[in-house]
């Protein structure tokens, strides 16, 4: 078995709009280091069109509709200050949530070891009913609610390193029990959630790191806070939400990890899934905004991921 990638030009299409970080030209930045010779063993294929029925996973039905029918047939439409969309954004976001329920199935079922999903928009920061932080849907939360709904997994976690706090995934599964949610991300930044004693049910669980931290903070707040509440979760599968922008060259935050601080994370994760749950792996991209630093970052993941 080897390790899926899943990606769709559509997802080239959402346009949050001039000078905006969260632009096409990061996944296809993501795209072009994957390809790569050392990357040929990957298998790849083209992420589906997801569902509204899928995304009302973790969305109420209401908030799905309203996202579906906010999508401008020209020009763009602000959502916030910071989330719009464009008439791309719609398909976009569901080959987004496509990809993320089809490496869910393709891992769950054995097909694969685990699974890459590049795509975007990325999905953290969206909440039940609020879309926020470049994010539509919550497509790590909707995955985690699909490996139960479909394939009867009774405990997913999701584990978030990217370097903004993932409110979404947190709010979605702030009084699930079955659901774990854990996240590094520098506090403090945007959106201003994450600290500590934000712990939903026992499920949720917050490592922030001080403006200013590298690989050695980055690594003793898996080592100490995370890692070991995820082996004693023992999901059945994991979920990360791989976001890149902790990276040192990236103008969005204040953290000062490298290319081997992702592998090493990455490792780690691996290393608990192998032990509690057959090496189920799933990650989705979210953030990173400096091309280079989200090239280096993305490919360093995806090298760990295939060295299962």
């Amino acid at each position: 078995m080897s390790t899926l990638y899943l990606s769709h030009p559509d997802c080239l299409n959402h346009d949050n709009g001039f000078g905006h970080p969260e632009r096409p030209d990061r996944l296809r930045a993501v795209d072009r280091v994957l390809e790569d010779e050392i990357f040929q063993p990957l298998i790849r294929e083209q992420a589906p069109l997801g569902t509204l029925e899928q995304a009302a996973l973790a969305h109420p039905t209401a908030y799905v509709e309203a996202i579906a029918a906010a999508a401008p047939s020209e020009g763009t439409v602000a959502l916030d200050a910071d989330t719009a969309m464009s008439p791309g954004s719609l398909t976009a976001a569901l080959r987004a949530v496509g990809a993320a329920t089809l490496a869910v199935d393709e891992v769950v079922e054995g097909r694969v070891k685990n699974a890459f999903c590049g795509v975007r928009p990325p999905g953290h920061h969206a909440e039940k009913d609020k879309a926020m932080g470049f994010c539509l849907f919550g497509s790590a939360a909707i995955a985690a609610r699909h490996a139960q709904e479909k394939h009867g997994l009774e405990r997913v976690a999701v584990v978030d390193f990217d370097v903004h706090h993932g409110n979404g995934t947190q709010d979605i599964f702030w009084d699930d029990k079955s659901l774990f949610y854990a996240s590094t991300h520098q506090m403090p930044l945007f959106p201003g959630t994450g600290a500590a004693s934000e712990t939903g049910v026992g499920n949720i669980v917050n490592a922030p790191l001080a403006p200013g931290a590298g690989g050695d903070e980055f690594r003793e707040a898996f080592d100490v806070a995370i890692l070991p509440e995820l082996e004693r979760f023992a999901p059945d599968l994991v979920i990360i939400s791989a976001g890149f922008d902790a990276h040192t060259r990236d103008p969005l935050a204040n953290i000062n990890l490298v290319e081997r601080d992702f592998a090493w994370v990455t490792k780690r994760l691996m290393d608990v899934a192998d032990a509690g749950c057959g090496g189920r792996v799933v990650s989705l991209l979210e953030g990173g905004y400096d091309l280079q630093g989200l090239a280096l970052s993305a490919a360093a993941h995806v090298r760990a991921l295939m060295m299962a």
